[in-house]
């Protein structure tokens, strides 16, 4: 991925002027600083930023501008790509599966917290780290809808499962905390109140006092039904914190998506329409749409024609595939778009921050894409 030197007031006037026919991912540090500060400013605890949504190297720096201090590592690159950025920033590799070679990494690169949602992935940290200074968080999961896509399938112990693993992290030394994630976009506040609950259960049971307590990822990030507010979480959390706990724990959130969701935009562009009217683009879900299938959610969209012109108010509701030659590589859902909708039109995707850079592949010789700075979008 390339990132332009060059400055840009908005993707329309770089898309008018350059008419790149590879997707441009937009980026506006403004936005992602702002971001930033709201979650330093209304969460009571430390923000730590979700290292896998969006790893590029702008965005790090344009946190640590803003005064983020620590981040949630998930492998070994993610940690050295931190400790190159931020020497001293702190680091809490709460990916709960490691291989041994990865715990020593991970230990000698100086990261003191580590999650753990079982007895032999803690046996593994137990034999490689010394506990004094060393947090273990156990995390912990729910049957709680509410989020697009529920991690608890893949990580997290059950509260009873939680109890033994506290009581062991305590019994050997470590600094015992909790940890959970009520899945990815979650919109119900309501979600961060069960779990807060369980876990004070959780610890009740266990006789430990914990240190911390990870509310997790999970905010919402902006959709085409608007923006959520996040204060509002922030609010509850700290609420019910405070009523469920009698020795209050330090609060510690990981956002990924909510941070960086919004300070991107991604440009598509047309480049071929079919007999059916079917729209074929630049871009697919082997490239920067890959979420597009498996998070149901809608964005926003707007359509730009390359000399500026105006299209018709009228719409069509389209097919749109990718550029590859796989029948999979098409949008799960038809795009609204302008009747007259035409070749080297652009298609610009709005809050398309996170899970862009990471995860698109140059399958077929596809997935060349441009990171342009832009002062707003």
């Amino acid at each position: 991925m390339n990132i332009t030197s060059d400055i840009w007031n908005s993707p329309r006037d770089y898309l008018l002027a350059r008419a790149p026919d590879q997707p441009v991912h937009f980026f506006a540090p403004a936005a992602l600083q702002a971001q930033a500060k709201r979650f330093l400013d209304g969460f009571n605890g430390l923000v730590t930023y979700a290292v896998k949504a969006n790893p590029e190297h702008a965005v790090l720096s344009n946190l640590l501008a803003a005064g983020v201090s620590a981040f949630d590592v998930a492998s070994p690159n993610e940690i050295r790509l931190l400790r190159e950025l931020a020497p001293h920033a702190a680091l809490h590799y709460n990916n709960p599966v490691r291989s041994k070679s990865e715990i020593r990494f991970a230990h000698n690169a100086g990261v003191k917290s580590y999650s753990v949602d079982g007895f032999r992935e803690f046996a593994k940290i137990q034999g490689i780290i010394p506990p004094a200074g060393v947090e273990i968080s156990v995390r912990i999961k729910l049957s709680i809808s509410g989020a697009v896509y529920d991690f608890g399938t893949k990580f997290g112990a059950t509260p009873e499962k939680a109890i033994e693993l506290l009581r062991r992290a305590k019994s050997a030394g470590y600094i015992p905390s909790i940890t959970f994630h009520p899945g990815t976009q979650c919109e119900d506040p309501q979600a961060w109140s069960a779990y807060i609950t369980e876990t004070a259960a959780v610890a009740r049971a266990a006789g430990v006092t914990i240190k911390r307590l990870n509310v997790g990822g999970g905010f919402p990030a902006k959709t085409a039904k608007g923006a959520p507010d996040l204060e509002q979480f922030f609010t509850l959390i700290n609420e019910v914190v405070t009523k469920e706990f009698t020795t209050r724990p330090a609060l510690v959130c990981e956002p990924g998506r909510a941070m960086v969701a919004e300070s991107f935009t991604h440009a598509t562009r047309v480049k071929s329409i079919n007999d059916n009217g079917d729209i074929y683009l630049n871009d697919g879900i082997y490239g920067g749409l890959s979420e597009f299938p498996v998070l149901d959610v809608q964005r926003s969209y707007t359509v730009l024609p390359p000399l500026g012109e105006q299209r018709s108010k009228t719409e069509i509701s389209a097919l749109v595939f990718g550029p590859t030659c796989d029948s999979l590589d098409v949008l799960p859902n038809k795009l609204q778009l302008p009747s007259d909708i035409a070749e080297d039109d652009y298609i610009v995707f709005q809050n398309m921050g996170a899970y862009v850079k990471g995860v698109t592949t140059d399958f077929n010789g596809y997935g060349q894409l441009e990171t342009v700075t832009v002062l707003s979008l």
